[in-house]
């Protein structure tokens, strides 16, 4: 299935994939020279928004979920990602444990790690699961309508002096994490002995920082941009960290104010730039809790929004969403998709293994009484590049080169993941700190 965009497909949107399109040599001889120098995340899945002018990540998940979600016909590509990413890493490795999200797992997220252990399987390595939630103490095993069952084995530390993460009678040689460490990394997960962690430890959530992606985001979408002859923003979406701040004191509410309002302005002034009659929207995310309101088209609306706030700790707790604490806000540009299945919203999924976009779906939003549901994106040829552009009979650009737009898109925002979990690295911060 190949959704239809509401735009004109003969306005921006179809001379950025044409540009991208003819630029297909130069792009790929960059990539290929950016992971000469820098190592991609094991495995990331890339929203992207469509919007029809213009095309950008909102989200890079480094615990990617959802596997079950692809195309059949793209798992062999998976699995040769998963074999290359492996050999790099540990060429002898035979046992991979992978290590779950803590608490009782739903269908959904079951299916996922189901796909996930048959991918590395198939790429050559024995896979369990190793559970670090102190609340499991024994063996459980959960069934699939689908497939075969799942079953999570309390993980522990093994070998001599303990130094190692394992099951009973099982080493592994890597450990892959798709448990995004919310609470913190536990000291089960610490100084393992000759064991490759994957992703490192600074990809959870008490260290990273989403408005650290996107600053390296930035940086690359300028390089690239400036290598292609192309305005950045049309695969960028801007943004304004507002930092450690408390929505409900008045310091807190002046900042957050002024960072959207700012950001407010500039996306304002790209629409005028580029002709676009549409209402920029900004998403306010915050780490820890919601505002309860995720966009805001005026000023105004964050207004009414502080305006509601309790105004004390005491009236907050248990009716609004204010932590102890300051929490770590981001305003960003909101990217509409202009992308639909039927009459419903689309927006295109890119997942990837190491360096290589091994396929992606459509997430086809959730109508009022129904559950948002999945799409495989079939991208065309399966590992082939795209053909040379072809002219539809309306005018636009034929399917293939959307999806290799999209596969550039996401591995851009692969790069930018890569950049900032060096930046976070302990040992690379240890070397700088000791550097003259």
């Amino acid at each position: 299935m190949v959704p239809h965009l509401i735009t004109a497909l003969a306005g921006p949107l179809n001379e950025l994939e044409q540009r991208i399109l003819d630029a297909t040599p130069v792009i790929e001889r960059w990539f290929r020279l950016e992971w000469m120098e820098h190592t991609p995340p094991i495995y990331t899945a890339v929203n992207i928004r469509n919007a029809g002018f213009k095309v950008a990540p909102v989200d890079t998940n480094l615990y990617p979920t959802g596997w079950h979600n692809l195309a059949d016909d793209v798992l062999p590509l998976a699995v040769q990602a998963a074999q290359a990413a492996i050999e790099k890493i540990c060429p002898e490795a035979r046992n991979l444990m992978i290590v779950p999200e803590n608490g009782t797992p739903g269908s959904f997220y079951l299916a996922g790690l189901a796909r996930l252990q048959t991918i590395f399987r198939m790429a050559g390595l024995d896979v369990r699961f190793g559970s670090i939630d102190p609340a499991l103490k024994k063996s459980v095993t959960y069934p699939l309508p689908d497939g075969l069952p799942v079953t999570f084995q309390p993980a522990q530390r093994i070998g001599p002096a303990a130094l190692r993460l394992g099951l009973e009678h099982f080493n592994p040689c890597t450990i892959l994490l798709n448990n995004a460490l919310a609470a913190g990394a536990p000291g089960i997960l610490e100084e393992l002995y000759e064991q490759y962690l994957l992703p490192p430890l600074q990809a959870g959530w008490t260290v990273r920082r989403m408005s650290r992606h996107y600053q390296c985001h930035e940086e690359i979408c300028k390089r690239f941009g400036k290598l292609l002859g192309i305005d950045p923003w049309l695969i960028h979406p801007l943004f304004a960290a507002c930092g450690q701040i408390d929505p409900g004191t008045p310091q807190g509410a002046a900042a957050l104010r002024e960072e959207t309002s700012g950001l407010l302005s500039k996306v304002r002034r790209k629409y005028k730039e580029y002709g676009i009659h549409e209402k920029p929207r900004i998403i306010i995310k915050a780490r820890g809790h919601s505002l309860h309101l995720t966009t805001v088209r005026d000023i105004k609306d964050l207004d009414i929004l502080l305006a509601q706030l309790p105004k004390n700790k005491e009236a907050a707790e248990g009716k609004a969403p204010l932590s102890a604490a300051p929490c770590d806000f981001l305003a960003q540009e909101s990217v509409a998709s202009a992308e639909r299945i039927g009459d419903t919203e689309a927006e295109p999924v890119v997942y990837t293994i190491d360096r290589y976009v091994v396929g992606g779906y459509y997430r086809v939003q959730a109508e009022a009484a129904e559950r948002t549901h999945y799409v495989p994106l079939a991208f065309a040829g399966n590992a082939q590049l795209p053909p040379p552009a072809r002219e539809t009979r309306d005018g636009g650009a034929t399917a293939p080169n959307r999806f290799y737009l999209y596969g550039v898109v996401g591995r851009l925002a692969l790069v930018a993941a890569s950049y900032e979990l060096e930046a976070t690295d302990p040992e690379m911060l240890t070397i700088d700190d000791d550097a003259p």
